[in-house]
């Protein structure tokens, strides 16, 4: 699948939480002031479901969306582009980076354990 753009990504985020939504429902859950015009929000779902990210029913000239892919699936593939980009893929890379440079508290230290020693 196609990476989403920023704008699309954000737009999806609420496609998931909808999910099943027309434009306008989708332009009522933006909290910017103003709201992007009605056509930017359209367009923005036209290129999502080209890019098979959702699907939609049609009803006379207006469509209703609704994801084609989970928004766990799709972090999957974020997480897995993003170890194979910038961590070669090396879960202990990424692991030891968000240690080091997120500055975890001891609490998540410990649930990262906790969820280690389950698997293992």
């Amino acid at each position: 699948m196609d990476e989403l753009t920023k704008a699309e990504e954000r737009i999806m985020l609420i496609f998931w939480e909808l999910k099943k939504a027309f434009v306008k429902d989708v332009l009522a859950e933006i909290p910017d002031k103003p709201k992007p015009p009605y056509n930017t929000i359209s367009s923005v779902a036209r290129i999502l479901a080209n890019k098979g990210y959702l699907k939609y029913n049609t009803y006379g000239k207006t469509y209703e969306y609704y994801p084609a892919i989970s928004q766990a699936d799709y972090r999957k593939i974020k997480v897995k582009k993003m170890l194979s980009g910038y961590f070669s893929d090396s879960p202990s890379t990424l692991l030891s980076f968000m240690i080091n440079e997120e500055k975890l508290s001891k609490r998540e230290i410990e649930k990262m354990k906790n969820i280690i020693n389950k698997i293992s």
